[in-house]
């Protein structure tokens, strides 16, 4: 292939992608975060995972194979609507059986996906044959393990740890006489390892969990003469099953009160239901809602026993999730935005003493989020901080900012606050709707 033509983003935060439909029209962009994290042979097996992704077609195998779910969902949308006669009742039966392909078609996708991510790795193991050096660039991209805490400038989606809205894994610095501590590798797998929430994310994601990833990059280092790169041999405490299907239920609370109120609604205008009784049916759907809103909010908002915590003793939290959260307290220097060089991103990158974590700053408003994006973040780069909020891994672990003191001014994110006034107000409004037709 021709020498590709190299980008360069003057950001902090590591980052490396390729584009282009073949290989001799690649494109590949490093950012300066890349060269402060990795050792110069890690940065060239960083750069080889990209150069598997050309050589494999990978950007054009995947824009064809998504042309299959997009004329699925054309003949769903085109024998759907407006059914009138007995014809076009046989063609929507098409249609739903084509919309039943698109969502699989969809899953099969995100599977070609992952699998192009191995051969991308096994492409840098057999050009570099320096599979322990993958894994190592791996581990402090996807971990944000470090085994020089004077270079861990910043993190964020390196190698394309995850698809563009999950790509922002981030985590903790370790040492062990030099050299990351196996332990804490092992402790950053943990998670990804047990919790069933990482193989729900998993089969959502255009990415591999990077535990797996590491043990197969692992399988191979005897080959090239090196050691082992890591073998997870933790042993369990539990099954964590009955959390996971605990968090599930009260994540699908909230749909179901709306799936309830749409159903019973319809009901009681194919009934013709008297108009107090459709008001007191709505009521009962309105006040589940609430009700489910605010039980959903206490897993994922705990609102006490804020912990001063360091970022890779969350790291090693098990039970976490989308769901539940684990209130802290986190001290360090903001050292980037989430997306780096990107203008528009409100999100942060913290760093400690131990380690590098994404924040997430999400005001209620979306437009507020980009004001602040455009004319404050700028502003925070660099500067210590103090911040209070909620540890999640979905899957990978980030903290949702609930209050940020940054040159002695405290800073708030309100959309905490607005769901769960948003909730009482839906019960308060709920009660008025079953109570009044009562009195009616």
């Amino acid at each position: 292939m021709k020498y590709p033509r190299i980008g360069y983003i003057d950001d902090g935060a590591p980052n490396a992608f390729t584009y282009g439909w073949r290989k001799n029209n690649t494109r590949i962009v490093l950012t300066r975060g890349i060269f402060d994290l990795l050792t110069p042979e890690e940065a060239m097996t960083v750069v080889a995972h990209e150069l598997g992704h050309a050589t494999h077609y990978d950007m054009a195998v995947m824009t064809f194979a998504q042309l299959v779910p997009m004329v699925l969902y054309a003949i769903y949308e085109g024998t759907t609507k407006n059914v009138s006669d007995d014809d076009d009742s046989k063609a929507a039966v098409l249609g739903y059986v084509a919309y039943v392909l698109y969502v699989i078609a969809q899953y099969i996708i995100l599977w070609l996906s992952r699998s192009r991510e191995y051969y991308a790795d096994a492409f840098a193991i057999e050009e570099t044959k320096n599979p322990n050096g993958l894994a190592n660039a791996l581990v402090k991209i996807g971990y944000g393990l470090s085994t020089n805490p004077s270079t861990q400038k910043s993190k964020s989606n390196a190698l394309g740890i995850f698809d563009t809205k999950a790509s922002k894994a981030l985590a903790v610095t370790s040492y062990e006489n030099g050299n990351i501590s196996s332990n804490r590798i092992k402790e950053a797998m943990k998670w990804e390892q047990w919790n069933v929430w990482a193989k729900f994310y998993e089969i959502q994601s255009t990415h591999p969990l990077i535990s797996k990833r590491l043990l197969k990059i692992s399988d191979r280092s005897n080959e090239f003469n090196q050691e082992r790169f890591i073998t997870f041999d933790f042993k369990k405490p539990e099954s964590f099953v009955d959390d996971f299907f605990k968090e599930l239920i009260i994540w699908l609370l909230p749909v179901l009160s709306c799936v309830f109120i749409i159903v019973m609604f319809s009901l009681t205008l194919i009934f013709s239901i008297s108009f107090e009784n459709v008001v007191l049916v709505i009521g009962i759907g309105v006040l589940c809602l609430g009700i489910s809103s605010l039980i959903k909010l206490s897993f994922s908002y705990k609102d006490k026993n804020y912990n001063s915590r360091t970022v890779d003793s969350l790291l090693g939290e098990v039970k976490v999730s989308g769901v539940t959260s684990i209130p802290c307290v986190l001290n360090g220097t903001i050292i980037g935005r989430g997306d780096p060089g990107f203008v528009l991103n409100e999100d942060f990158v913290l760093q400690d003493q131990t380690g590098i974590i994404f924040l997430d700053y999400n005001q209620v408003l979306g437009i507020i989020n980009k004001i602040n994006a455009l004319f404050k973040s700028k502003q925070y780069l660099n500067k210590n901080v103090s911040i209070k909020g909620w540890y999640r891994r979905s899957p990978v672990p980030y903290v949702e900012i609930y209050e940020m003191i940054i040159d002695g001014k405290t800073k708030k994110c309100y959309t905490y606050l607005v769901k769960k006034i948003f909730s009482w107000l839906a019960i308060f409004a709920a009660v008025a709707m079953i109570v009044i037709p009562l009195f009616m």
